[in-house]
């Protein structure tokens, strides 16, 4: 499982605007790529919505080394209900906290020298007051489970990851597929993960070879596969293979071919000036404005 890679994480975003300013000038991520698409993804990267979206990628550095987050925006949906499925992602920067302290950005100091804040649309982030040696500053990405064993059971036995912290006791263990990759760490709640509209996907690689095993092996397991084996589509850029898959909790899991990936992944100079373009262009909240509507709710 060394060749495998955890990629990004999908957060659905309702106001670009805000979000783009959360992620380049509080947090200091940098665009890696924008795309803009007419119909929704067939593996319904966007969500379950079928009118044009957009996708932007932003992270700390390029792709093939970074944990970064992928925004899809679908046009004319406003905000997306919040369930308890995420429960936030850790990353180590003092630039972040300082970035955010000048601009009035909301901190919460939740333990010494770690803080907590939103980025618009509610998504918990957890800021640590510190820079660490490591090239990339995101940490991990925290998910709710309400079956801890049960989950590992999935995520290390069918998946291949491995456990590098467990504690029975607070109910969380901390999973990752190499030491200098972000991790995913499952924290235990009481009752049901409510995934409401805004649940979101993890996403890893893995040698295009190993994703019809991965579903065959979900198949005699009789594991969810959300999307079977399909190959999409990003005008101009590299086609890529994936697999989607969903973990006793729902948890949406996208496996995609690494080597496809890493050329669809590539670093776009222009990402940033597309995405300030693309946003310039919709016109969606000014027409909603003049016609005293809201934005649909996802």
């Amino acid at each position: 499982m060394a060749a495998r890679r955890a990629l990004h994480f999908v957060f659905k975003v309702g106001n670009r605007f805000q979000t783009a300013r959360f992620y380049r000038d509080v947090l200091g991520m940098k665009v890696l790529r924008h795309e803009e698409f007419e119909e929704g993804c067939k593996a319904a990267c966007n969500g379950p919505y079928d009118g044009k979206w957009s996708k932007t990628m932003v992270g700390f550095g390029p792709e093939d080394d970074h944990f970064v987050a992928e925004l899809t925006y679908n046009y004319g949906i406003g905000d997306y209900k919040l369930g308890n499925d995420f429960m936030g992602l850790t990353l180590a920067s003092s630039q972040a906290v300082s970035n955010a302290r000048k601009l009035g950005w909301p901190l919460t100091e939740v333990a010494e020298g770690v803080f907590e804040t939103e980025a618009p649309g509610g998504y918990k982030f957890y800021l640590q007051n510190c820079s660490l040696p490591q090239s990339d500053p995101v940490l991990k990405v925290t998910l709710a489970v309400s079956d801890l064993q049960k989950s590992l059971n999935y995520w290390c036995n069918l998946l291949g990851m491995k456990i590098y912290e467990k504690d029975e006791e607070k109910q969380r263990a901390l999973l990752g597929y190499a030491d200098n990759q972000c991790k995913l760490e499952l924290q235990g709640v009481k009752g049901a993960v409510d995934h409401a509209a805004a649940f979101g996907r993890i996403a890893f690689s893995c040698p295009q070879k190993e994703l019809p095993s991965l579903e065959d092996l979900m198949k005699r397991e009789k594991q969810k596969i959300l999307t079977p084996l399909v190959s999409l589509d990003t005008p101009g850029k590299a086609t890529v293979q994936v697999v989607i898959l969903a973990d006793p909790d729902g948890h949406e899991i996208c496996f995609v071919g690494d080597e496809a990936f890493r050329e669809l992944s590539k670093m776009d100079p222009e990402g940033s000036r597309l995405l300030d373009d693309a946003m310039a262009a919709d016109k969606s909240d000014e027409w909603f404005a003049k016609h005293n509507k809201p934005k649909a709710s996802g």
